[in-house]
């Protein structure tokens, strides 16, 4: 059995794997004992997955996994949790702005009875402006909002002990925020501090679209607030409008001239009533979709190719 697992997502990344795969290998080299590097392809379309075979040919310490099609970082993630068998598992990103010679002072923390190491991003490099002040707003209100105290400025990159991932393995919910599920379970957590370096090669694959799907996730997967907000909302809405009745009710009766009674002030109170409701359904939209999703039971992923376990099955 290994004792380090490390488990990285692959998707689309033929460009970055092989430096990944040196930079990772000579971490692995150095380590206190046996590891393994599970490598899951979410469904790529270039060359990544025969990029991943050649690997396993090279290294027996290497196990892949191949989704049967993208489901997305999180789920990939969550599939190689599955796998892993370490005592101490690391979950980095293929890109290299999670730098793997990090995780040797991970493991040290891990040593001295830290359950979970998670990086801690000091200063983002060669980062449009636009994507540093809506990650550093995105963190600090999902910490204020959140139910339990998730770190600022972290990723999935962490080191967690073999008592947390089973814990995280148990957890049945579909849609995952790892970093706050992780948050969430508890046990001893400290942080390793990094400067966030550009990506190596290729292509973002967080884009904007994707970043603002998973912020929503996280929002209404560890908050109530959203809901507070919509009730609230229509309490203001409703004292607003208790407002304006009686005003318009003045004005109709003492002020009859008053250009304020007429179409546009209807108009107004139409469209802003209307705008408070589409918000509140929205809102109510967001958690009533994660209760359809919960109870439909479908599996998180579906395999096509498993390679490098004790028990290889290809589906």
């Amino acid at each position: 059995m290994p004792k380090y697992s490390l488990v990285i997502p692959i998707y689309n990344e033929e460009d970055t794997i092989a430096e990944l795969y040196r930079r990772v290998s000579s971490v692995m080299n150095r380590l206190d004992g046996q590891s393994e590097l599970i490598l899951i392809n979410d469904g790529s379309s270039d060359r990544s997955l025969n990029m991943l075979r050649d690997l396993r040919n090279k290294d027996d310490r290497i196990r892949y996994l191949s989704l049967a099609r993208n489901f997305g970082h999180q789920v990939a993630v969550t599939a190689g949790l599955n796998f892993a068998q370490g005592d101490a598992v690391i979950v980095l990103d293929a890109d290299l702005q999670d730098p793997p010679e990090l995780i040797p002072e991970m493991i040290e923390l891990w040593q001295q009875d830290y359950q979970v190491v998670y990086a801690q991003r000091t200063k983002r490099h060669k980062e449009s402006w636009f994507k540093r002040s809506t990650a550093f707003l995105f963190y600090r209100l999902l910490k204020f909002l959140a139910d339990v105290d998730i770190p600022a400025d972290t990723g999935d990159y962490c080191l967690m002990d073999r008592k947390v991932v089973e814990i995280l393995n148990s957890m049945p919910e579909r849609n995952r925020y790892i970093r706050g599920l992780r948050a969430w379970i508890g046990f001893r957590q400290t942080s390793v501090r990094f400067e966030r370096d550009p990506r190596f090669a290729g292509e973002v694959k967080y884009t904007f679209r994707k970043s603002l799907s998973l912020a929503i996730n996280s929002l209404v997967s560890f908050s109530r607030v959203p809901l507070l907000f919509s009730t609230y909302l229509g309490l203001f809405s409703a004292f607003l409008s208790l407002l304006m009745s009686i005003l318009v009710l003045y004005w109709r009766i003492f002020e009859v001239k008053s250009p304020i009674t007429g179409l546009a002030t209807i108009m107004i109170a139409i469209f802003f009533l209307g705008s408070v409701q589409l918000i509140g359904i929205g809102i109510l939209g967001e958690y009533i979709g994660r209760i359809y999703e919960e109870i439909k039971g479908r599996p998180l992923y579906t395999l096509a190719e498993v390679s490098g376990f004790t028990k290889e099955e290809s589906i």
